[in-house]
């Protein structure tokens, strides 16, 4: 009764393996007891009694474990010096999974009776059984409620990365874009734009945050909003690509980096000034041909001032395509070596830009 009020009252484990403790060597007169519980498949020394922990560290427990899917008796010929001062061992699974391990003795006595152990061996396998797999429940819903709060998170990162990306994309005689998102992961960093700028100019970019989650989706939040309030009033796409790298050294402090593909196409002269700063570099594909967009610098965040910016620029055919695209497109595998058919291009396209004239 005093252990199930315990467990009802929602105790600790430290509490509950007190209780334990009492039971076997007050009531119940056992002299020597170790308890080895599982969490989450690491072992831990939780309880002893009659012997030292530093003891217990010597016993091989995991192949104790293999040995013993019942209660058994531990034979004295065994060579660890710990564990030949057990009698029994009591296993505890849940289903392959075990959960505790408990190796008893009696005390020495020479007294022609029943061993205490025996006596109360099914008792004390049902308690230690009663106790851990309460422990277990407890830590089961913990991780559950745990979880059930990063699902929440999870899902305020998504909805919040998904308001990055733009609502409605230029189709216009000049300028046709198409966009295609497909995470790898439930949320990641990658993010792309088209903004409109003065005298009909519009910016395209392309960028994806080192590393994957909600700091990710946060840091490139971050950069977002940056790059829309710089491109107002930057003179130019060096001096825009410089204060993005500064902004992005003083928000992750060279712990988080970012490749960014950004240009600027000009419908009048019919030209694509671009900057690449360590993108996976987007193809021009010109007239049965093409080319890849590499000029620019290195990834953003990494150093203070950027080396050898350039800016590049090309000129743009009335049927000529720009492919942008993220790591998330060339990492995946090709099937095709093992007999099996690879997903199509356009499928895991991430990012489609179509630049036609009229």
């Amino acid at each position: 009764m005093h252990i199930t009020n315990a467990i009802n009252d929602n105790s600790s484990e430290e509490r509950l393996f007190t209780i334990l403790k009492s039971v076997i060597t007050d009531n119940l007169n056992i002299a020597k007891l170790a308890l080895f519980t599982f969490d989450s498949r690491e072992l831990k020394i939780s309880l002893t009694e009659g012997i030292e922990k530093i003891e217990c560290e010597a016993i091989e427990i995991f192949n104790l474990v293999e040995s013993f899917t019942d209660i058994g008796t531990i034979s004295h010929n065994n060579s660890n010096q710990c564990l030949r001062q057990f009698e029994i061992a009591i296993p505890v699974f849940h289903k392959d999974h075990p959960l505790a391990f408990m190796l008893l003795a009696d005390i020495e006595d020479e007294k022609m009776e029943v061993s205490p152990i025996i006596k109360n061996l099914r008792f004390i396998q049902t308690l230690v059984n009663i106790i851990v797999v309460a422990l277990e429940n407890k830590r089961l819903y913990k991780q559950e409620i745990k979880q059930a709060a990063l699902n929440k998170e999870l899902e305020l990162a998504r909805t919040m990365q998904t308001l990055l990306f733009p609502k409605t994309l230029p189709n216009t005689n000049t300028l046709k874009v198409h966009a295609a998102y497909l995470p790898h992961s439930e949320v990641g960093g990658d993010y792309y734009d088209v903004i409109p700028l003065s005298n009909g100019r519009t910016a395209i970019c392309i960028a994806d945050v080192s590393g994957k989650g909600i700091s990710a989706a946060l840091l490139m939040a971050n950069f977002q909003a940056n790059l829309r309030a710089h491109i107002q009033i930057a003179e130019n796409l060096t001096e825009l690509v410089e204060l993005c790298n500064q902004k992005r050294i003083e928000s992750a402090n060279f712990e988080k980096f970012i490749t960014l593909f950004i240009g600027i196409y000009k419908p009048k002269n019919k030209e694509l000034s671009y900057v690449n700063c360590g993108h996976q570099p987007p193809l021009i594909l010109k007239g049965g041909g093409h080319h890849y967009l590499n000029t620019g610098s290195t990834i953003l965040g990494m150093f203070p001032n950027l080396p050898s910016l350039k800016v590049g620029k090309i000129s743009i055919d009335k049927e000529d395509r720009l492919v942008c695209y993220t790591d998330g497109l060339t990492e995946i595998p090709d099937h095709n070596r093992s007999g099996r058919s690879c997903k199509s291009f356009n499928r895991n396209d991430r990012i489609k830009r179509d630049f036609s004239k009229a």
